[in-house]
């Protein structure tokens, strides 16, 4: 055998070989391709009562220069929170701050508007009523929501989440007899949960040099919905021949 055949033989048991090992790592790389496969979802809620509730007061102000802007608006924040302390059972803090300028119609400075607000929260709904027609003195409510407390809400999903599982498998079992196979194999199971709080829209109030006092209003939080949601895809497992 002539040495440039023994070579081109050779050349060609090396591209059969390397096309060979292409052909393997091409198979263990690939998806595999599902049959009898269905997805569905399945939901589990509950109607809970509401045991938090959120508010956001603020004041706003001008003011010709900065510095008088910010004494003002820092003087309001000092004393809410001031107020605050004397209930122990809402927590508040500062809120978010906003200052911007005025200008005239040639483009120049005339003033300064700012706005500083306090957030409040809390599990008793009376004393963050009381506490809220204290402040109403000086500020203005800006929301007030209702949900349910994050303790309250993990517990509740813990339930719930079993509960949704259950449904799923029950389902999957379900759909394994309705199109005769002997069972079923999971193939992706995702868990989704919802919830949140609840905005009651408060009416602005008037001027608060007009009011010498805020009557404390009556909170009823009401429910809230909590939802968990299981979906997924189950592949059939057909009678074996």
């Amino acid at each position: 055998m002539s040495k440039s055949l023994s070579t081109l033989l050779s050349q060609v048991g090396m591209l059969s070989v390397l096309g060979t090992t292409a052909l393997f790592a091409n198979a263990a790389n690939a998806e595999p391709t599902g049959y009898n496969q269905i997805s569905f979802n399945v939901e589990a809620n509950q109607e809970v009562e509401n045991d938090q509730v959120t508010a956001t007061l603020y004041k706003q102000a001008q003011a010709t220069t900065p510095k008088k802007l910010a004494t003002e608006l820092n003087a309001a924040m000092n004393q809410a929170l001031n107020i605050a302390k004397r209930y122990p059972t809402v927590t508040a803090t500062t809120g978010r701050q906003h200052t911007y300028p005025k200008y005239d119609d040639n483009g120049k400075i005339t003033g300064w508007t700012g706005t500083i607000s306090v957030d409040l929260k809390s599990n008793d709904f009376a004393k963050t009523s009381e506490l809220v027609a204290q402040l109403q003195e000086n500020l203005v409510i800006q929301n007030i929501q209702f949900g349910v407390s994050e303790k309250k809400q993990k517990q509740l999903e813990t339930e719930l989440i079993k509960k949704a599982s259950l449904q799923f498998k029950e389902q999957a079992k379900s759909l394994a007899e309705t199109w005769d196979m002997s069972g079923y194999r999971i193939v992706n199971v995702s868990i989704n949960t919802n919830g949140g709080y609840q905005p009651r829209p408060m009416m602005m109030m008037r001027d608060a040099a007009a009011k010498s006092s805020v009557p404390a209003q009556e909170f009823e939080g009401g429910n809230t919905k909590l939802g968990v949601t299981a979906s997924g895809t189950i592949e059939l497992i057909p009678f074996m021949r």
